[in-house]
């Protein structure tokens, strides 16, 4: 159930992020500031870009302050804290595996006692990759996930799983009015290049002319959600009063073989398929029930994979030209 948001947009709230100089965390943002709310980004800049937050420039709302959230700070008073700050994409929690347990364990419990200490309501960015390489298909919130919790990518399912613990301790404990969402693959202007991710490393080497690299035989499955709808659901989940986990994302499972393919056929692409070993831990299929998000907020996505990545193509253009 939404309740009380329009007079929180009626009276503007000040609201941090965590985050907010990364992909989703400058997109909601945007949204924030468009609603008319005052909003203190905060970014370590480990994996963000200042470039994500250009548009912000001459924005008399937005405050930026480089921070890591592991350290203790005074951010002043606070209507809402979104907490989206950790590296999220393969290329980065392997390369930053100590910082990303770190921000999941220190810079979860920083934010959520800034929030504790104001009175702010809480939304902490969780991640699909809770549920691990999943035995139950599509994968609901009541499942407790199937994780190697030692193997390359424990740094990150561990890390959002602590987090996803530490956020209920404090909502049960210390009564902090908290959110948790559980995203799945998300794309759009803005995704990090060479990063690791499907649809970037995909429409990088497509616009590229060189081969798409798919692992095995392409036949694991992920499900893609452009930006906007990720967003929109966030936001709605922020309005919610729901302290359990809510799954936003698009239920329409593609293999990784159709993926790109698809990216090929959008970019008019003269690239082939490079086939590579299947990494170790990789998820076999990953398909969310938004059943939850569906009755709770009203949410669905309305961007399809082939429109999204329409929407995303002059963004990975330039990308390209930024390299040269």
């Amino acid at each position: 159930m939404l309740t009380g948001w329009s007079e929180m947009i009626e009276n503007s709230m000040r609201i941090l992020i965590a985050g907010a100089a990364g992909f989703l965390g400058s997109h909601l943002t945007d949204a924030l500031i468009a609603e008319g709310h005052t909003v203190l980004g905060v970014d370590n800049l480990c994996t963000g870009s200042l470039e994500n937050l250009k548009q912000l420039a001459n924005e008399p709302r937005f405050e930026f302050r480089q921070q890591d959230i592991c350290v203790p700070f005074d951010p002043g008073r606070l209507d809402y804290v979104f907490n989206f700050a950790s590296p999220a994409s393969p290329v980065d929690y392997t390369r930053l595996g100590v910082e990303t347990l770190m921000v999941g364990s220190d810079g979860t419990r920083n934010m959520l006692e800034i929030a504790r200490s104001s009175g702010a309501r809480f939304l902490h960015a969780s991640t699909s990759e809770c549920y691990g390489d999943p035995l139950q298909h599509p994968q609901t919130e009541e499942y407790w996930g199937h994780v190697n919790p030692i193997g390359p990518r424990s740094v990150y399912d561990e890390s959002k799983r602590f987090s996803e613990a530490l956020v209920m301790a404090y909502h049960r404990y210390y009564g902090v009015n908290t959110r948790l969402v559980r995203i799945f693959n998300t794309y759009g202007p803005r995704l990090q290049k060479n990063d690791g991710r499907v649809i970037s490393n995909f429409m990088i080497q497509a616009l590229k002319g060189e081969d798409l690299t798919v692992y095995g035989e392409g036949a694991q499955t992920r499900s893609f959600c452009y930006v906007s709808d990720e967003i929109e659901g966030i936001l709605r989940l922020s309005r919610s009063e729901e302290h359990l986990p809510v799954n936003i994302g698009n239920p329409v499972e593609w293999t990784i073989l159709e993926c790109a393919k698809a990216v090929i056929e959008v970019t008019q692409s003269s690239s082939k398929i490079a086939y590579q070993p299947l990494p170790q831990d990789d998820p076999t299929q990953r398909q969310p029930d938004i059943s939850k998000a569906k009755k709770l907020l009203g949410w669905k996505p309305k961007v399809d994979l082939e429109e999204g990545l329409r929407l995303s193509l002059d963004y990975f253009r330039s990308t390209l030209v930024d390299r040269v």
